[in-house]
């Protein structure tokens, strides 16, 4: 598996994740699919609401305006407090997903540092390729220096049958020699 391959994977885990952000999620507007998060903008916003109206009743001069906000501020405190074990059991289950994501991040982070030490491992061996490379370079073009000028030697007694023999020669070591490059 390539570096690129697990970034892909693991940017598309953060991705599926992300809808447990709550603050990205508020920032957004946004609850999505997520339950939790449903249900704690809604308690979120009941709450700021009562405390509103918690405002609002003590500074109403009216008693019985007064003393029925407190009342509906009690009956939305209830409710309230009726959606909390909603809210704890549904923050256990996002826990959950969390260590499972905790999981799978430690996985690619070993995964990670595996491959950085395997890269290591291979530099030198890279390194010594490439030295062979350049020698067996050098060599061809020695080698094809020293062919020429055998041929020009050869070619000074103008025998056409050796010429051709030569060159084939020639052709046939200079083969040999890229594919002993390659």
């Amino acid at each position: 598996m390539s570096v690129i391959d697990i970034l892909t994977r693991v940017d598309a885990i953060c991705k599926k994740y992300d809808k447990y952000d709550v603050e990205k999620q508020r920032a957004e507007n946004v609850s999505g699919d997520d339950a939790f998060a449903r249900l704690f903008a809604a308690v979120e916003s009941d709450i700021e609401a009562a405390l509103e109206k918690s405002g609002m009743a003590a500074e109403e001069k009216n008693r019985a305006a007064a003393v029925a906000m407190n009342a509906e501020i009690r009956r939305t405190k209830a409710r309230l407090m009726e959606e909390v074990p909603k809210l704890q059991r549904l923050a256990l289950k996002k826990d959950q997903g969390l260590d499972i994501i905790s999981e799978g991040l430690d996985t690619l982070k070993n995964m990670a540092h595996d491959m950085d030490e395997e890269l290591d491992r291979q530099v030198p061996l890279m390194d010594e390729i490439d030295t062979k490379v350049d020698k067996a370079t050098s060599d061809l073009k020695n080698t094809n220096v020293r062919l020429k000028e055998t041929v020009n030697q050869l070619r000074s007694s103008r025998n056409f049958c050796i010429d051709i023999i030569l060159l084939c020669i020639v052709l046939g070591i200079a083969a040999y020699l890229y594919n002993l490059h390659d």
